[in-house]
């Protein structure tokens, strides 16, 4: 059989031993691929099927809205099992997502070491470190030989991955220091962990941002990260599977918001058409109420556009042309946030920078649009189309630098302010920039039109 055979047409026939057969050839993580596109209770029909170990992975390996169906539909003593099994901090990112009844439930059915190690991960800040380590009991001292830590590991599963990097500390678990357990495994013998420290030791405390405790594991390239208390006593460890899971989310947040809605935080096939329509209705009437600004600028200069009509006929094009230099910029900026390039600190350089890549977009499109415009319409509405090009795109990327860093400094999420945001406020100030240039450049020509008609 093949092994991509879909699983909802063997459910469909109720082809267990097809099913049965399938799950044992597949990979974890395509079994755990394929029961996130299930609908709830095919999923836990085919999940009832795996075997324990396999079970535990491809559970831990769901988003949690399909754990969450999951257990619902399982007897009580699997969920127990599942539930123990799990990593705590994957048990705890679950917990915190289900009622508070049915979590405190959960908790009260687990052991009393895994009770305690995730009732310490839910008592950090949502979105913090704390949350999402993986708690460490096991530390070594300098003067470890190889000998006694090969001995001390001997036996221990690490399905976590927090053997990945070994702990060196001193008697009062303060951090000195990290290794990894390749290095000990290829020392001669008698070698002490003392002697295999990594030249540079990266650390962050609990109270951190799990998103920049992330970008810390992505930019030094660690396998994980020690997380300290205060003291610098250590508390656990950010593995970097952890920090890929972290920076996806981020990512897909931004996304989001960006194209102007909320996160949805369910996976897309799991989020009702109610959910997916309330996370983009609150923008859409912000953008709308936003958009008034234009309404209240073209009602304003009326006059203008009733004396000369094809004024209007660019409108489109220029307000769309300064939303989308101002998103650029604004992308460019929040990126470099978010990968630390550039601080509040840096507002003046940054939008120093735009406005002047602003001024070189709009002098190449303005050179353009003069010959075209002036062909077509006169030479009047080629000058103003080609200025207003060159005011709009530098004022867009002028904006577009500017608000992601000082949302940031009002606390913000950047991302709130890219696309929507800056669109709409350019368009109602292009729309400005476009009427005053209008009426500048052919105040002459209407006066002396209304001089001729008066005559």
């Amino acid at each position: 059989m093949h092994v991509n055979t879909p699983l909802k047409d063997l459910i469909d026939r109720t082809a267990l031993e097809e099913l049965r057969s399938w799950l044992q050839q597949a990979s974890s993580v395509e079994v755990a691929d394929e029961l996130a596109r299930l609908d709830p209770g095919d999923r836990a029909v085919a999940f009832r099927l795996l075997g324990k170990d396999e079970a535990i992975i491809v559970f831990e390996a769901l988003p949690s809205e399909h754990q969450r169906t999951l257990l619902e539909s399982l007897r009580e003593d699997r969920v127990r099992e599942l539930v123990e099994e799990m990593s705590a901090d994957d048990r705890a990112r679950l917990l915190d997502e289900m009622p508070a009844k049915v979590a405190a439930r959960l908790q009260q059915g687990l052991s009393r070491d895994e009770r305690q190690a995730t009732s310490a991960l839910l008592g950090y800040p949502s979105e913090s470190a704390g949350r999402v380590m993986i708690p460490v009991s096991r530390t070594f001292r300098g003067d470890s030989t190889r000998e006694q830590v090969l001995e001390s590991l001997s036996g221990e599963s690490d399905r976590t991955g927090r053997l990945s990097v070994l702990l060196v500390t001193d008697a009062s678990r303060r951090l000195i220091g990290m290794t990894d357990l390749t290095q000990v495994v290829t020392s001669p013998p008698g070698t002490t962990v003392g002697e295999l420290l990594a030249p540079d030791t990266y650390s962050v405390t609990a109270d951190i941002g799990q998103e920049e405790a992330a970008r810390l594991i992505q930019e030094a390239d660690l396998f994980a990260l020690p997380v300290l208390d205060s003291e610098e006593r250590v508390l656990g460890l950010i593995t970097v599977d952890d920090a890929m899971e972290i920076l996806e989310s981020e990512v897909t947040e931004d996304a989001y918001r960006s194209g102007g809605a909320e996160p949805i935080k369910v996976p897309y096939l799991s989020a009702t058409v109610f959910r997916l329509a309330r996370t983009r209705a609150v923008w859409l009437l912000s953008l709308i109420v936003a958009a008034i600004l234009t309404v209240n600028v073209l009602e304003f200069f009326e006059d203008t556009l009733e004396s000369v009509v094809v004024l209007a006929l660019f409108i489109p094009l220029l307000i769309d042309t300064g939303g989308n230099a101002g998103s650029q910029a604004a992308s460019a900026v929040i990126r470099a946030l978010a990968l630390d390039e550039v601080r509040l600190r840096d507002l003046p350089r940054v939008v120093w920078r735009e406005a002047r890549v602003g001024l070189l977009l709009g002098l190449l499109l303005a050179a353009v649009g003069l010959p075209v415009a002036a062909l077509f319409y006169g030479l009047d509405i080629g000058i103003i189309i080609s200025l207003t090009l060159l005011v709009i795109c530098t004022w867009a990327c002028f904006v577009g630098g500017a608000l992601p860093l000082i949302a940031q400094r009002l606390r913000i999420d950047p991302a709130v302010f890219s696309a929507p945001v800056v669109t709409t406020l350019v368009d109602a100030t292009g729309l400005v920039i476009y009427f005053l240039i209008a009426t500048a450049v052919l105040s002459g020509e209407l006066n002396a039109l209304g001089l001729v008609m008066g005559g």
